[in-house]
């Protein structure tokens, strides 16, 4: 496979999966609001802007944070790489740039989904956003079905998975970063350090999964445990690492010519497969008796190396430039590929 095929079906399957994740968030911390005691606006939206690694670019756009402006930012700006809007239209360009490799219904059903966001009233949206929520939600759901269902699963269907695993473990660490230091700090009980908990959980479409495996021990400790290490749940980045390992796999082989001319033996496979292994192994005991925050920034810049180095060995043409600061490095990562 060309290797700016196998770089456009990856990011297609990553925007599409970023677009997902920021409508859910916005919609857990909308419904949140609504049950927690009366906090200013700052101090509410602040945290999402966090999760989704856009706080600097946000304060050097907007004089305040506040409802309206968020949602403009994260929904429409055009300034925002990252805004729902702009991460639908590269879907849609890398999508249409690799046709010939999907199957017409994915192309089809992101060509409508495309459309029909475009075609919004954004007065509206901003007074009642559910229904956009909804459709980016049930858009994206509906696109993994129908790759699972109409694209061969060969090397294209991997890099799809690997773009959408990659993506997901990102954005779980991003929450739990955002989310357990306040959580942690509050008194253990406390009716809003449930809130933040059932938030957190929710965010990452978890709170159903855990009930089930936690019952109602609706601890902070437990919540991390689940989100970090559990190897059934779809959002944990146990589950999604062991993914990208198997994709990488698949992709490649273990003795692949082209994975042994990446530098210094730091291949995908043994990246992804050292984090799988220590993930497997860790004993969560260990990691909260000393900082669970620097645990995950240090897990988060492990995860988005092995992006790297992923990018090194498959994408020979993409350009790589010096990693952006901060937890926003896997997002920004991407955006010499719009430049080219």
């Amino acid at each position: 496979m060309l290797s700016r095929v196998a770089d456009s079906l990856f990011w297609m399957s990553r925007y599409i999966e970023r677009a997902e994740n920021i409508t859910r968030i916005l919609t857990i911390n909308f419904n949140a609001l609504l049950d927690m005691p009366m906090v200013d606006a700052a101090k509410s939206w602040r945290p999402l802007l966090a999760i989704s690694g856009d706080l600097s670019l946000y304060e050097d756009l907007y004089p305040e944070i506040n409802v309206r402006n968020v949602m403009d930012y994260t929904l429409w700006h055009v300034g925002n790489p990252n805004s729902v809007i702009n991460c639908i239209v590269r879907a849609r360009e890398n999508a249409r740039s690799v046709r010939e490799q999907i199957s017409s219904e994915m192309w089809e059903h992101l060509n409508r989904l495309y459309h029909h966001l475009r075609s919004m009233n954004r007065d509206e949206t901003r007074r009642s956003p559910h229904e956009f929520f909804t459709i980016v939600r049930d858009g994206s759901h509906a696109f993994q079905g129908i790759t699972n269902t109409t694209m061969p699963h060969g090397e294209g269907y991997e890099f799809i998975q690997l773009g959408k695993y990659i993506e997901r473990a990102g954005m779980t660490l991003r929450a739990l970063d955002s989310k357990y230091a306040t959580v942690n700090a509050l008194p253990e009980g406390l009716p809003e350090a449930s809130l933040h908990l059932i938030a957190l959980l929710k965010s990452c479409s978890a709170f159903e999964a855990f009930r089930k495996s936690n019952g109602s021990q609706l601890q902070a400790s437990r919540v991390a445990e689940f989100l970090l290490l559990s190897p059934e749940f779809p959002r944990a980045v146990r589950f999604c690492l062991q993914h990208c390992l198997d994709s990488v796999n698949a992709i490649s082989g273990k003795e692949s010519d082209v994975i042994r001319t990446v530098p210094d033996r730091q291949t995908p496979q043994r990246l992804f497969g050292k984090l799988n292994a220590e993930l497997e192994y860790l004993d969560m005991q260990d990691v909260l008796d000393q900082s669970l925050v620097d645990y995950i920034n240090d897990l988060f810049a492990r995860i988005n190396a092995a992006g790297d180095t992923i990018t090194r060995s498959f994408f020979s043409t993409q350009v790589i430039l010096p990693p952006p600061r901060g937890m926003a490095a896997l997002q920004q990562s991407h955006q010499q590929q719009q430049q080219q």
